[in-house]
């Protein structure tokens, strides 16, 4: 696993879409972090690759087959290691960008929609 060697305004965007992301408990395709961001391609990939070489990052093509004239997209997700380090990182860069994290939800509530992700997970 690599360290992050440049942690520049682009990487910390990025991080904010991620960490955003773990929070609702989705993942993101790289379209979508863009367009988030509102950086360019080349910009936004150079990150999640350099992320993902750091173990801060995992990435999955989607199951679906692509549809006539759009490529497959690529889903992104922190890591268990990811997660608290991006978090940990954003505490101290842009602690404005911790602020709106949602309520957590009851245990039940996250036991029940856990299950059904998984169940969601093994119908494909």
């Amino acid at each position: 696993m690599a360290d992050l060697q440049r942690i520049t305004g682009p990487t910390l965007d990025v991080l904010e879409v991620l960490v955003q992301a773990c929070w609702e408990g989705v993942d993101v395709h790289g379209w979508g972090i863009m367009k988030a961001v509102k950086r360019a391609g080349p910009t936004v990939y150079g990150v999640l690759d350099r992320l993902e070489d750091a173990g801060w990052v995992s990435g999955r093509w989607e199951d679906e087959p692509s549809m006539a004239g759009k490529p497959r997209r690529r889903y992104y997700r922190l890591t268990a290691t990811g997660a608290p380090a991006a978090q940990a990182l954003l505490a101290a860069r842009r602690p404005e960008a911790l602020r709106h994290r949602p309520p957590r939800p009851t245990p039940g509530i996250a036991l029940l929609s856990g299950l059904l992700a998984s169940c969601r997970g093994s119908a494909r």
